[in-house]
């Protein structure tokens, strides 16, 4: 099918259902916040993508070169309950005009085929949609090589929107993210650990409409800090990028020598669990977050047993949201797959799990107020006051600044061998070698090169690049690993 114009491509967004049921004062906000999220990051794409907002839908008008960007970002925005690719027709003002314009652009895919056509009027006009119906199906029944029309079971269904004397006619229908705009349910900080569960829990809040904030306590040094990080701003750029927000790193070493000099080994757990829930609740009143966010299921390990969540839970005076807290292990797994954090997490170091002795599983509370009053927590407010607090944004010119990792952009100056790290099929095209190791299997593969060469890793935007020969230097103390950027030729 060809386009109306050859050069653009509209899209009709269909607004979440739990929206269209909301006030008119709600909707009208949340429409209005979707709106300004659709406008901010198609705005990065293409400053003339054209976004028109209605009661019942968004429009989108953007050139045809970025269409398929703009689709998946739309995919990936919350609010959207379907992203509808169209042909637009103006002047379509008579039944006669439609029907063989709508013959032009079907006949094709009507082929020994069975059809119906489905149409949705708007506007005044001297014909109903039935007559529309009727008498564009008569049409292609006479003018094309269709089997016949099915009202119940149709292997084609030609669906149209008629707007005044403007003709859509839909081509393709795409199931959106669904759920809120972010912006309209508020902030929380998600403590997130960069494992299956920390993960899937912070992409759910964000699809609800949440504007989610990070906290990770760092127990692994650099490499664990760097890797999570990365997750963070892979969530953030795929499913978040409409509103900023913050990354809090907070040095949890100290805190963690603090517990095993204060602590009973059987209550490490739960103790580490409750410290990192009282300074992340003492972050989130710095900036006004009213909940915290966990990636906890009930029973999956030790210190998540219902009497330990409660033992944690009183640590805090916040709201808690644990939106896993009845999921399996697998279907939060199938979820990691889905949204492209799976190979993430399965290269994550578990640090919580390291001080666990013999842990209990069903704590006393009467102990847990024993075991509390031992703690020194002058500790945890120095971990807490030397947290490093940015913007998710800035976390590449953040680890660039840790330790500076080398950008080679002429291929001529050394003798270079190529990583590309995407998760692509083929390499990007040099004159040099090149090899392919998708970046969830550096962590194995890079250690059966060749030590004598010289690596650079090669991304499409340079960031997971940058972060991952930071990883394999710090993690690995490989010096000969680089970044690779191409020149732009203008």
């Amino acid at each position: 099918m060809q386009n109306s114009s050859t050069d653009t491509q509209k899209f009709i967004l269909k607004f979440f259902p739990e929206i269209m049921i909301k006030g008119s004062s709600a909707k009208r906000q949340m429409v209005g916040q979707l709106y300004t999220n659709i406008n901010t990051v198609l705005k990065r794409i293409n400053h003339d993508i054209k976004i028109k907002k209605f009661s019942d839908k968004i429009e989108v008008l953007t050139p045809k070169s970025v269409s398929k960007e703009v689709r998946v970002m739309l995919m990936q925005t919350s609010g959207i309950e379907q992203v509808l690719e169209v042909l637009q027709f103006d002047k379509m003002d008579t039944i006669d005009k439609i029907k063989v314009k709508v013959g032009e652009i079907v006949s094709e895919s009507l082929k020994n085929k069975t059809f119906v056509v489905r149409v949705k009027r708007t506007g005044t006009h001297n014909f109903k949609s039935t007559d529309i119906e009727q008498t564009v199906g008569g049409y292609l029944l006479a003018n094309t090589e269709a089997k016949a029309v099915d009202l119940r079971n149709a292997e084609v269904v030609i669906k149209m929107e008629l707007i005044e004397n403007q003709l859509n006619i839909i081509t393709e229908k795409y199931m959106g993210l669904s759920g809120f705009p972010i912006g309209t349910q508020g902030d929380v900080l998600s403590l997130m650990s960069g494992g299956f569960d920390s993960t899937v829990a912070s992409y759910l809040t964000m699809k609800r409409g949440i504007k989610t904030h990070f906290v990770f306590f760092n127990l692994g040094g650099m490499a664990h800090e760097i890797g999570v990080k990365q997750v963070a701003l892979y969530l953030w750029s795929k499913y978040g990028s409409s509103h900023k927000v913050k990354f809090i790193s907070v040095p949890f070493d100290d805190v963690l020598t603090e517990i095993f000099r204060s602590t009973a080994p059987a209550y490490m757990g739960v103790i580490l669990k409750r410290l990192m829930l009282k300074a992340s609740e003492m972050i989130a009143n710095e900036l006004n977050i009213d909940a915290l966010l966990t990636g906890e299921s009930v029973a999956q390990v030790s210190s998540q047993t219902l009497r330990n969540l409660a033992l944690i839970d009183k640590a805090s005076n916040m709201l808690i949201l644990r939106p896993l807290s009845t999921i399996n292990k697998p279907e939060i797994i199938s979820i990691a797959n889905d949204i492209g954090t799976q190979h993430f997490a399965e290269n994550m170091p578990e640090y919580c799990g390291v001080i666990s002795q013999n842990p209990i599983t069903h704590g006393s509370f009467k102990r847990m107020e024993k075991e509390t009053k031992k703690f020194n927590y002058e500790v945890l407010d120095k971990a807490v006051e030397d947290a490093q607090h940015i913007y998710i944004d800035e976390i590449i010119d953040d680890v660039s600044n840790l330790a500076p990792i080398e950008v080679i952009s002429d291929l001529n100056s050394g003798n270079y061998v190529v990583i590309d790290i995407r998760a692509e099929d083929e390499c990007i095209q040099t004159s040099f070698e090149c090899i392919r190791i998708p970046f969830h299997k550096l962590k194995t593969e890079f250690d059966k090169l060749p030590k004598d060469k010289e690596y650079l890793l090669y991304c499409e935007k340079g960031i997971m690049s940058q972060l991952h020969a930071q990883y394999l230097r710090d993690s690995k103390d490989s010096k000969n690993v680089r970044v690779y950027r191409p020149e732009v030729v203008t």
